[in-house]
């Protein structure tokens, strides 16, 4: 089945849709600074984002992408409580959309696509950070890290969305900027589209092998263009 002939399109967030990694950082390091800890710069925090908000703390209290296995798992939830607040009050302050996601989401959908957002950040932040930079009616569905027991690249997470939208895996194409969303997909036997401008660790997306691979979100769109 070629690209043109999907017509649900699961989207992971961060790093896809919105360059979320200065507010992380942001919030990470109000966390950091709380807790009596140096800060990193915000290009570190980058390669730490993307597998939910407890690994993204535990990879800042570590100072690394490796979780110090010796971390105090009191010291971690105490962290991500913290975090949690301090994210909550900065969703918007730098986070934007990448080039040509708000006008190439409206036109998806006018085109009748149907939309929805498969992400590993908390579920209570998905809605604020949407209608903060006004997209927040485009998409049927909304699912977070939290949202059910596992999350990408367990493919829980989209076999979930595919019943909720009552869809076959051959209609759906999960596009995302990291590793954990083209593993789910391709544990959910979904075709996957992997975007070469987010967040994936430093490494290239194209060693997990999706079906497609773009470089911008306009040569996506040229893609799915009917």
């Amino acid at each position: 089945m070629t690209l043109e002939e999907k017509n649900v399109l699961l989207f992971d967030l961060d790093g896809t849709l919105v360059d979320s990694a200065p507010d992380l950082a942001l919030a990470v390091n109000k966390t950091l600074l709380d807790l009596g800890k140096a800060e990193f710069d915000q290009h570190i925090i980058h390669h730490w984002v993307g597998n939910g908000a407890k690994v993204l703390i535990e990879r800042a209290l570590s100072g690394s992408a490796e979780i110090d296995p010796q971390l105090d798992p009191a010291l971690s939830q105490d962290a991500l409580a913290i975090f949690l607040a301090h994210y909550q009050q900065c969703l918007c302050v730098e986070s934007r959309l990448y080039d040509d996601v708000k006008e190439g989401l409206l036109s998806l959908k006018n085109a009748g696509f149907r939309l929805a957002i498969i992400t590993n950040k908390p579920a209570i932040f998905i809605e604020p950070i949407l209608t903060g930079l006004g997209i927040n009616n485009v998409f049927e569905l909304l699912i977070g890290g939290d949202s059910l027991p596992e999350r990408k690249p367990h493919p829980a997470p989209l076999h979930y969305a595919l019943e909720q939208l009552k869809v076959s895996a051959q209609q759906c194409v999960m596009i995302g900027d990291s590793k954990n969303d083209i593993l789910a997909a391709k544990a959910a036997s979904i075709d996957s589209v992997g975007l070469t401008y987010g967040y994936n660790y430093g490494e290239d997306i194209n060693q997990y092998q999706p079906q497609w691979c773009f470089d911008t979100f306009a040569e996506l769109l040229a893609a799915l263009k009917r």
